[in-house]
C-alpha cells in the first residue's frame, strides 16, 4: 500500500464517524447555509418595522453583523473583498441603527458612515434588494428599474414573447412583491425608524435606464395595448394576479418559495395591499423566517434557504462512496428521509415542461413546489442502491430519473429550476446581476453533474441521443483556456470539475482533446502547496482569479476531476491529496471561505457541510480507483 493510501484510510474513517455522530434522528443532516449578513440586516429591519417583540434575536443578529465589520468601517462578502461591499455596508449600517443597540455617535458607526459616504452614499448601492428595502422603509424612492415597469405586464399570457414566466423562478418571487410595492409607492415607518439623510449624497430615483431596457418597456407597452379592458379594470386585475401569485407559492412554513429574502419582500407587499400586521399570513411568514436561524455559541444568523435536503443527499452519497453500503443504519435513515422529501405537486417548472409527473427534490426541507435538477440528481445518487431491492424506492428513482431527463433544455444542456428560460432580452433589465438572476439557462456545472449521474448511476452513455446532445453542449461551452464556468459554485474550478467528471462518466475518452485541455488547465492553476483555491471575484469578472490560498472544497473538486481522468495516481494528484488532508485539520479563513455562489457580486455561500462532503468524495474516489494497482 502506498503512503498516500495509508493516510487516506484513517481520514475517511474519521470523516464518516464525525458525520454519523452529527446525523439527526430523522436521518437528515443540518449544516449552516451561511450567506453573509445582509439577510440578518433585513430581518432586523423587518422585525422593527412590524414592531415584533423579539429582542433576543434582534440583539444576537446585531452582534453578528457588528462582529463582521472591518477596521476600515466596511463590510465585505468574502475574505479578499478588500475594498468592501457598499450595498452590504449600507444594509449593515441601517440594521445596526434600527436595532437600537448601535447609535450614530458610536465609533464603529462613524467608521461605517465615513466608508458609505466615501463610496457615494445610498445612491451608489447596486443590490436591488438593498434598494428595495430602503424604498420600502421610506429611505428612498422606488428605483426606476422597478417603478417604470407596469404592473399590468403580469397579465400578458405565456404565449406572449415576454411574460412573467420567462423570468427565472428565483427572480419572479422577488420581482412580483417589488412591483406591488413600487406600484403602490409603499413605505412603512414608525417612531423607531432611523433616518439615513446623511447618507443620501445623490438622488436614488434618477438611475439611467439603458436603451435596451427602454426597448423592453416599449415592447411591454405594445403587448398591453392588445389587452381588453379599461385601464382601471386591467390595473385591478393585475393587482389581484400579483397577490394570487404570491399566495399560491407560500410554503407550509409560511415562507414564499422557501427563501427568506422573497418572504421579507412578500410581507412588505402584503402590507402595501392593505393586510394588517397581525394577519395570520404575515405572522406565519415572520415565524417561518425566524425558524431559519442558525445558532452557535459564537453567532446567530438567518439562513436565506436552509440546505437540509441538499446536505443530506450529498452526505449520504459521499458516505456510500466511502464504501459504507445500504445496510448501514445511517445510510438507511438518510434514504428514508430523502424518500419522504420527493415532490408530488406540480410547480412552476411544469409551465415550460408540461405533461411530466413530479419527481424532483428541492433544496430546503420546507421546499415542496420548487425542485431543481442538482438536488434531484444528488438525492437520486443517495437512494440508487435501494432501488434494486425495494419497489417503493425503484418507483421513486424512476420518477426522479424521468423528471431529470425531461428537464433538458432544447440546446442540450441542463438548467437549475426551469426548462428553456433563457431569453437574452430579459438580461437587459436595469438590475445589477440581471444576467445571472433573470434567466435560468443551461450551465456547465448543472450539465456536467447531470451527465455524471446519468453515466455513473443510470448506466447511460453517448449512445443515447440526449446524452450526446449534453456532451456536445459542454464541449461547445468550454472556455479557450480549457476551463468551464460554474454558476452555483466558485467558479471555474467548480464548473471544470463538473464538466470533466460528467464527460468521462458518459464514456468520453480521457484522451479526448476537450478533456485533456481541461486537465491541463487544472494543473496549471495548482498552488505550490498542492491545493487549489479560486476567488469569489471570478464570479463577477467572469474570468479565473486565483485566491492565493487553498480551500478544502475547491481542492477536492480539482482532485476528483483529475482522479476521474487518470488511470493511475500522478505526482500532482498525490501532492493535492496530502494538502487536502492537511486542510481537514485546519480552521482558518481558507476553510470557511465561501465556495457557493448565489448572485455575482452580491450573494455568496459558505456551506459548512462542504469541508466534510467534497474531501470525503475525493478521498474515497482515490482509494476506490487506485487501491488495487
Amino acid at each position: 500500500m502506498s503512503k498516500v493510501l495509508s493516510e487516506i484510510g484513517p481520514e475517511i474513517h474519521r470523516l464518516t464517524t464525525t458525520l454519523i455522530q452529527q446525523q439527526k434522528d430523522d436521518g437528515s443532516w443540518h449544516f449552516c447555509f451561511e450567506n453573509g449578513m445582509s439577510i440578518d440586516a433585513f430581518v432586523i429591519i423587518l422585525l422593527r418595522s412590524l414592531n415584533v417583540s423579539n429582542e433576543e434575536l434582534i440583539h444576537e443578529l446585531h452582534d453578528r453583523i457588528l462582529i463582521e465589520q472591518q477596521p476600515e468601517g466596511h463590510w465585505k462578502l468574502f475574505h479578499d473583498d478588500h475594498e468592501g461591499n457598499l450595498s452590504a455596508s449600507i444594509d449593515a449600517y441601517y440594521a445596526l441603527l434600527y436595532s437600537g443597540y448601535s447609535h450614530k455617535a458610536d465609533e464603529h458607526m462613524i467608521r461605517a458612515k465615513n466608508y458609505i459616504q466615501s463610496r457615494g452614499g445610498l445612491a451608489k448601492a447596486t443590490s436591488i434588494l438593498t434598494k428595495a428595502i430602503l424604498a420600502a422603509t421610506g429611505q428612498a424612492k422606488w428605483p426606476a428599474s422597478i417603478s417604470s415597469i407596469p404592473l399590468e405586464g403580469l397579465l400578458l399570457p405565456t404565449l406572449f414573447p415576454i411574460n412573467l414566466f420567462d423570468f427565472s423562478g428565483y427572480s419572479r418571487v422577488h420581482f412580483v412583491p417589488m412591483l406591488i410595492m413600487a406600484n403602490r409607492k409603499f413605505s412603512i415607518q414608525n417612531e423607531h425608524t432611523p433616518l439615513l439623510t446623511d447618507l443620501q449624497l445623490g438622488r436614488l430615483d434618477t438611475e439611467p435606464l439603458s436603451r435596451e431596457f427602454q426597448n423592453i418597456l416599449n415592447y411591454l407597452q405594445k403587448g398591453l395595448e392588445q389587452l381588453i379592458g379599461t385601464p382601471h379594470f386591467l390595473h385591478n386585475a393585475a393587482i389581484t394576479k400579483a397577490e394570487q401569485f404570491m399566495l399560491e407559492r407560500i410554503e407550509p412554513d409560511g415562507t414564499l418559495y422557501s427563501y427568506a429574502s422573497s418572504t421579507i419582500l412578500m410581507i412588505f407587499s402584503l402590507l402595501a395591499l392593505g393586510y394588517d400586521r397581525q394577519d395570520p399570513l404575515i405572522t406565519h411568514a415572520v415565524q417561518g423566517i425566524i425558524e431559519m436561524q442558525w445558532r452557535t455559541n459564537q453567532i446567530t444568523t438567518i439562513q436565506n434557504s436552509p440546505s437540509t435536503v441538499w446536505d443530506t443527499a450529498l452526505i449520504a452519497y459521499a458516505m456510500q462512496e466511502s464504501e459504507l453500503d445500504e445496510n448501514n443504519k445511517s445510510i438507511q435513515s438518510a434514504a428514508t428521509y430523502l424518500y419522504t422529501r420527493q415532490h408530488y405537486k406540480l410547480g412552476d417548472w411544469s409551465i415550460h415542461n408540461p405533461n411530466i409527473s413530479p419527481g424532483g427534490w428541492g433544496f430546503s426541507e420546507s421546499n415542496t413546489i420548487n425542485p431543481d435538477v442538482d438536488d434531484t440528481t444528488a438525492a437520486l445518487r443517495a437512494i440508487e442502491s435501494f432501488s434494486a431491492s425495494s419497489d417503493s424506492y425503484l418507483d421513486s428513482w424512476n420518477r426522479g430519473l424521468f423528471w431529470v431527463i425531461s428537464m433538458q433544455n432544447d440546446d442540450g444542456g441542463w438548467p437549475a429550476f426551469e426548462k428553456n428560460t433563457n431569453k437574452e432580452i430579459l438580461t437587459w433589465i436595469a438590475i445589477d446581476g440581471a444576467r445571472s438572476a433573470a434567466i435560468d439557462p443551461s450551465e456547465a456545472d448543472l450539465t456536467g453533474r447531470t451527465l455524471e449521474y446519468l453515466g455513473n448511476f443510470a448506466g447511460l452513455d453517448t449512445g443515447h441521443d440526449f446524452i450526446q446532445r449534453g456532451t456536445k453542449w459542454l464541449m461547445n461551452h468550454q472556455e479557450q483556456d480549457g476551463s468551464w464556468y460554474g454558476r452555483w459554485g466558485i467558479c471555474y474550478i467548480y464548473g471544470t470539475w463538473a464538466a470533466l467528471t460528467g464527460l468521462t462518466a458518459v464514456g468520453v475518452s480521457p484522451q479526448h482533446a476537450t478533456i485533456q485541455k481541461g486537465v491541463q488547465w487544472l494543473l496549471s492553476i495548482q498552488n505550490t502547496d498542492g491545493g487549489w483555491g479560486e476567488s469569489c471575484r471570478s464570479d463577477k469578472l467572469r474570468r479565473y482569479i486565483p485566491l492565493g490560498a487553498s480551500t478544502p472544497s475547491q481542492t477536492a473538486w480539482a482532485l476528483d476531476a483529475l482522479i476521474a481522468v487518470h488511470p493511475q495516481p500522478t505526482d500532482e494528484i498525490d501532492k493535492g491529496i496530502r494538502k487536502l488532508i492537511t486542510l481537514l485539520h485546519e480552521d482558518n479563513w481558507m476553510t470557511s471561505y465561501p465556495t457557493g455562489a448565489g448572485l455575482p457580486g452580491m450573494f455568496y455561500i459558505h456551506y459548512h457541510s462542504y469541508r466534510h462532503i467534497w474531501p470525503l468524495v475525493a478521498l474515497s474516489h482515490y482509494r476506490k480507483k487506485y487501491e488495487n494497482l
